[in-house]
């Protein structure tokens, strides 16, 4: 009976397989398909993992067109470079779509745009603004006093068309650099290479409809219907070769990011990972000092290993981290060996400086919270006022344990005894000398130690009490 179900079971797994590899629609892709993608808010590790895994199903499915939606502020240099290569490298032809209006492809979303086999806008939306922020705050050269007459020999006309330097080495490398990229791009995908220079030295940005018109982008669409429309027929120059597009009644096929690219963009987000490596620092810290809590100690690794994951994808200023760690162990110190502050202010100090430097970009939505970190700060500094305040109560405090808790103590004697007896004293039973005789249950004061030994005398009521019956 066994032996007959396990057949039956082999044999519909069998069949359905064998249905499924028959059926085309149930297979990955069709072959008019267009796979259809969004990218909202900053380029960073988390997008490039999702275009890049886009377009690799989309070459699975066996779909003709990869539409990349845009409306991004710009992003990481790095992130940028990998979707780039990945476009670059795609099978499948790759529009690139800002949309809907009011959205933008600014910066590192300009270098993308240009990369598309195809770039299309909707009307009111812009590109541009392409300058690499991260040397935004670079000095550049003198410039001229403004009340003085500009004064051009022809020799220095004849120079205006060469590219202009800013006195940096370092600032004028990077634009250079970043100038060539996009002119690459550009005369890859036959568009304007002259205003990409300009976009990328002056920060310049263009509306929808002057993009197309200076052929900086190649078509002007209300939305997705309209492009598709608009791009029926159209040649596009891919890995393999040439392509014409047949777009008419394309079947859509909405990409949303997969479990590893939402949590690649939890852990990627500098907050996120800010908090993460406080949690796993205080986490090991509080499993050091109690060991075997084993609770702290997990939630601690596991949050320090996402934040070292998460760090190593974003642009870290590691003197930041260095100051962040500092910063904390001086808190810790505190607590264990107050100093009354000097240990506290220091760390707190280190800490808040060591934040403020941690992400080393001011790419937009990739800085760290200023509220945060000063919540965090504040939250330190209290909880070291507490502690330094528990300090110097308890060094005023009277000893209450150990050998000098032992004087002026007071107990009873067990029995009477001349010379060495026992007295009940702190619940415990100690040898006692005294050099006056006592009664049973009297109460007596110890005056020394010596040794395990105490010296006792009777209480002073008890002796003015006893001289008074006499």
């Amino acid at each position: 009976m066994k032996c007959r179900w396990v057949t039956w079971l082999l044999a519909g797994i069998v069949g359905v397989t064998a249905t499924a590899a028959a059926d085309p629609e149930s297979q990955s892709g069709t072959a008019d398909q267009a796979v259809v993608i969004q990218v909202d808010g900053p380029i960073g590790p988390a997008t490039s993992a999702y275009v890049e895994d886009a377009i690799a199903d989309a070459e699975e499915r066996g779909a003709k067109l990869l539409v990349l939606g845009m409306d991004t502020p710009g992003g990481l240099d790095t992130s940028m470079r990998s979707i780039v290569k990945a476009i670059n490298a795609s099978a499948v032809p790759v529009v690139g779509f800002v949309a809907p209006s009011g959205a933008r492809a600014a910066s590192a979303g300009t270098y993308i745009l240009y990369a598309c086999h195809v770039s299309a806008m909707a009307p009111g939306t812009n590109l541009g603004a392409a300058t690499p922020v991260q040397i935004g705050g670079l000095g550049g050269g003198a410039t001229p006093d403004k009340d003085e007459p500009a004064e051009t020999s022809a020799d220095e006309a004849a120079e205006d068309d060469k590219p202009a330097k800013t006195g940096d080495a370092m600032k004028d490398k990077l634009i250079n650099d970043a100038v060539a990229y996009i002119r690459s791009l550009a005369q890859l995908r036959g568009r304007n290479a002259d205003w990409a220079e300009t976009a990328v030295r002056d920060a310049a940005s263009l509306p929808a409809d002057e993009a197309v018109e200076q052929g900086v982008v190649d078509l002007l669409a209300r939305d997705l219907d309209d492009l598709l429309a608009k791009l029926d027929g159209r040649v596009v120059k891919i890995r393999g070769g040439e392509v014409t597009l047949a777009t008419g009644g394309m079947t859509r096929v909405e990409l949303e990011p997969d479990w590893h690219s939402r949590l690649l963009a939890v852990i990627s987000n500098p907050n996120i990972a800010y908090i993460l490596m406080l949690v796993g620092i205080y986490g090991l810290i509080y499993e050091f000092s109690n060991p075997g809590a084993i609770v702290p100690g997990t939630v601690g690794a596991v949050s320090l290993v996402l934040a070292l994951y998460a760090f190593q994808l974003l642009p870290i200023n590691y003197a930041g981290v260095a100051l962040m760690v500092l910063g904390l162990s001086l808190m810790v110190a505190e607590a264990f060996a107050p100093s009354f502050g000097a240990l506290g202010i220091g760390g707190v100090v280190a800490f808040v400086v060591g934040s403020l430097i941690l992400i080393d970009t001011d790419v937009p939505g990739f800085g760290l919270s200023i509220p945060l970190i000063l919540t965090v700060a504040v939250t330190s500094a209290l909880l070291l006022v507490f502690i330094v305040g528990m300090a110097i109560e308890s060094r005023r405090r009277p000893v209450v344990s150990g050998a000098e808790a032992l004087l002026t103590a007071t107990g009873h004697a067990v029995g009477a005894f001349e010379g060495e007896g026992r007295v009940h004293l702190h619940g415990e039973i100690w040898t006692a000398r005294s050099d006056v005789p006592l009664a049973a249950d009297q109460a007596v004061r110890v005056i020394g130690r010596e040794g395990l030994t105490l010296l006792v005398e009777p209480e002073a009521s008890e002796t003015a009490g006893d001289r008074s019956s006499e």
